[in-house]
C-alpha cells in the first residue's frame, strides 16, 4: 500500500530546508541514485531514443528508466522531444543545465577512481 508523506512533518520541513540551504545535497539530489549519473553520461555523447538508452544501460528495469526520466526531466536537466509520428518517435537530449552537469560528473569520476581501490586501472 502506497504510503502519503505528510507534507508538514518536521521530516519534510527539514528536508526543504537542507535542500535550499546546501547547494551539495541540492545536487545530489537532483543526480543521485544508482542510474541517474549513467543516463546523464550516456547522453553527454549524443540525443538518444528510449531504446538507444535502454540498450546501453542493459541492467536498469523498463519501470526505473521511465521514472528516472521523468525526474530528469521535471529537474530540466534532459529534454524529451516526441515527434507526432507512428510509431512513436520520442528522443532525449541534455539541456544547458545538463551538459553543465557534465563537469561535475568528470569530478565525480575522477575522484572516485582516485580513491575507490576496488577500481580495475
Amino acid at each position: 500500500m502506497y504510503k502519503q508523506i505528510k507534507e508538514n512533518s518536521t521530516n519534510q520541513f527539514n528536508k526543504h530546508g537542507i535542500l535550499t540551504k546546501c547547494p551539495i545535497t541540492f545536487t545530489l539530489n537532483k543526480i543521485g541514485g544508482r542510474w541517474k549519473p549513467l543516463i546523464l553520461y550516456q547522453l553527454t555523447m549524443k540525443t538518444m531514443r528510449y531504446g538507444e538508452l535502454k540498450k546501453a544501460l542493459p541492467s536498469i528495469t523498463e519501470k526505473m528508466l521511465a521514472q528516472h526520466l521523468k525526474e530528469l526531466e521535471f529537474d530540466k536537466l534532459i529534454v524529451r522531444k516526441a515527434l507526432p509520428v507512428i510509431p512513436p518517435n520520442v528522443s532525449y537530449s541534455l539541456t544547458k543545465s545538463g551538459k553543465e552537469m557534465q563537469k561535475v560528473l568528470a569530478a565525480m569520476a575522477t575522484w572516485g577512481i582516485k580513491f575507490n581501490k576496488q577500481v580495475i586501472k
